[in-house]
């Protein structure tokens, strides 16, 4: 059963060292078959920041852990404007990974990572064209059997987080028609620093069938709403179980686990059994 940790916007430069120790402790002790990060390693794309994040990443891959990556648009620098503009994601290539479309394949199951960060918006991602079609290419040669997951940093669908709604990444209905073409069944994402997940028909009804996993910000000190989180997500053939770890001041504790069938091509909730009444 392929096991995936989904850790999101780690924000090195405004973390707790608190909350980095006991991450690596928990992926540890959960050993998945691979850690997706969905960007935002930094707070302000310093090179000490990502250097603190390197480091990380070295300590994760030192206890045997594979890592497939995406930046986020704090990756791209804010206040270094030719660096913002003309080499963007030098810093990120050099500390973290040189490649911004991951792709990494293991016992049953497919990911595909997609920089959605764009150095001429401050906040807000995008999805290029090249990309769509990087995303129909990659899935066609791949096993039509496997679970196909799609990892960005900005979410594919506008999202409310208490009173705010956050768009979703330019060209998104496009993205959203190739990724339903592809059969692509999980869409892994942060940006909101805010845990769920949702059926995309529900939130688009021109969606595919996939479910929309966001994750919350694992080790940064500025949360919205909920305390820092990130997502263990255990696939065995068509169901998926998702179980968020959120942080209780001192370590990293289950909530109450969510299961979900692929069933003609559509999710369900699985209800939990009662436990059998003693005798």
């Amino acid at each position: 059963m392929p096991r995936l940790i989904h850790l999101s916007d780690l924000h090195f430069g405004a973390h707790d060292d608190r909350l980095v120790e006991a991450v690596e402790r928990r992926v540890d002790e959960d050993k998945p078959a691979l850690v997706v990060i969905s960007g935002d390693f930094t707070q302000r794309a310093r090179t000490e920041q990502f250097q603190d994040a390197c480091r990380f990443l070295d300590r994760l891959k030192e206890q045997g852990h594979d890592v497939l990556a995406v930046p986020g648009n704090h990756d791209v620098p804010l206040y270094d404007v030719l660096r913002r503009f003309l080499s963007p994601l030098t810093r990120y290539r050099r500390y973290v990974g040189d490649t911004l479309c991951p792709f990494h394949e293991i016992d049953g199951v497919t990911v595909l990572g997609i920089n959605t960060a764009r150095s001429f918006t401050f906040k807000d991602g995008r999805v290029s064209h090249e990309q769509i079609e990087h995303i129909r290419q990659t899935f066609e040669h791949t096993d039509p059997k496997s679970m196909r997951v799609l990892v960005t940093h900005h979410p594919l669908f506008a999202m409310q987080v208490g009173d705010e709604i956050t768009p979703a990444a330019a060209r998104s209905e496009l993205a959203l028609d190739a990724i339903g073409h592809a059969g692509v069944d999980l869409l892994l994402a942060g940006h909101n620093h805010h845990a769920s997940i949702h059926d995309a028909r529900d939130l688009v009804t021109r969606a595919g069938s996939a479910l929309v996993i966001q994750a919350g910000t694992a080790t940064s000190v500025r949360v919205r709403e909920q305390p820092q989180s990130f997502n263990r997500i255990d696939i065995e053939g068509s169901q998926v179980t998702l179980t968020v770890l959120v942080w209780n001041g001192s370590e990293f504790v289950n909530e109450d686990a969510k299961t979900f069938r692929q069933e003609d091509g559509a999710w369900s909730a699985v209800q939990a059994q009662a436990p059998e009444a003693a005798h």
